[in-house]
């Protein structure tokens, strides 16, 4: 097969879809790689690196698009992009369509074949492409939460572990999965006075058993999160529902009601946003202010720190990539439910039923498309 590999255009999008050393491992299986020129160079990696693993380099993104019987990205394609998609492309990547009907719509239109990271299951209902950017997400909140709760970032002037005499910064953390996890860890690391809410018992006890005494779990309901928000110095939204638009937990009068300077990082919104307030956002322009709570709602979080969020998605994607490659997407799909599950859009339908719930279009069967 060959698969192309064309330069991110999304805002400060850093990563690439296919690192050298996952390039060297397609070639190997006797597979074809072209890659937009400098596509790597944001993480790193230079057009001499992707050359001495076996790819072509092209000049365009055009040429990429025009030659790939398989497109690997990281992010949705963006508005220039959608004219470059043709009828039966493989595009492996990104999507999160619940929260994108443009972006749905032209893959519709397009006839493209596309598979979403983020809905790619494995044995255990886990959700192994979605878990490396979402442990990144998780452990960043954490940093650009205490920068931002600094006074001259918008913030309340508070240090997030205090110092001797002085308290520390009161976080409540909203969803206990991966990228929650995550949130916790750091949050705690920096000696901050943390709180995280879950749904699942089980969930709260595997997090109470894993941190200890120090980490105060609570049960989710709309009282409790009212309550914690309010007594919050930042406020992590770490809620994901596969494939779905994310639950609006914290609502517009309580934000209101906040503490002045207090900080909200939305990780949901690249799937809508958890939070009534929350817009997205850019890393250009990340931060704005309602009734002065600041707000962080970047999109693509990981790709601030691009070298480790390409090696580390790069990891859980590359046997897919090659599954997909080696065996063409049909009998791919029709051998691993799992990478079935992230199957979004073909043959001009979409195949996800929480899409198309989202979006509220026809839902065709995968089954009788893969047939």
């Amino acid at each position: 097969m060959l698969i192309g590999v064309p330069r991110e255009i999304k805002n400060r999008e850093y990563r690439v879809g296919l690192t050298p050393a996952s390039v060297r491992d397609l070639v190997h299986h006797g597979h074809q790689v072209v890659v937009e020129t400098e596509a790597g160079l944001g993480a790193n990696f230079a057009d001499e690196d992707y050359e001495g693993a076996g790819a072509q380099i092209a000049p365009d993104a055009a040429a990429v698009f025009a030659a790939a019987e398989m497109i690997v990205k990281v992010k949705e394609p963006q508005h220039e992009e959608f004219g470059l998609l043709r009828d039966g492309q493989i595009l492996f990547t990104y999507l999160h369509l619940a929260a994108e009907r443009e972006v749905t719509q032209a893959l519709i239109d397009a006839g493209a074949v596309a598979i979403a990271y983020e809905t790619v299951t494995d044995r255990s209902g886990g959700l192994p492409l979605l878990a490396p950017m979402s442990e990144v997400a998780g452990r960043m909140s954490i940093q650009v939460g205490a920068h931002y709760l600094e006074k001259e970032a918008g913030g309340r002037g508070v240090l997030m572990g205090g110092v001797p005499g002085v308290e520390a910064a009161d976080v409540l953390v909203i969803g206990g999965g991966v990228s929650g996890t995550n949130a916790v860890r750091m949050a705690m690391g920096m000696e901050a006075k943390v709180t995280v809410l879950d749904r699942s018992l089980d969930r709260l006890r595997e997090l109470d058993m894993q941190f200890g005494p120090t980490l105060n779990t609570i049960y989710s309901t709309v009282d409790a999160v009212e309550r914690l928000a309010l007594a919050s110095d930042l406020v992590i939204g770490a809620v994901l529902v596969p494939g779905a638009t994310a639950p609006k937990l914290l609502t517009a009068d309580t934000v209101r009601r906040m503490r002045r300077g207090a900080v909200l990082v939305d990780i949901a919104i690249d799937q809508g946003g958890c939070f009534e307030t929350s817009r997205p956002t850019t890393h250009d322009d990340p931060t704005y202010i309602v009734d002065e709570v600041v707000h962080y709602c970047v999109t693509n979080m990981p790709a601030a720190v691009a070298r480790s969020s390409t090696a580390a998605l790069n990891n859980a994607t590359l046997p897919y990539a090659l599954a997909l490659a080696d065996k063409g997407y049909r009998q791919a799909l029709r051998d691993d439910a799992g990478l079935r599950g992230g199957l979004s859009v073909a043959g001009g339908s979409v195949t996800h039923s929480a899409v198309a719930e989202a979006l509220d279009l026809p839902l065709a069967d995968a089954d009788d498309i893969l047939a």
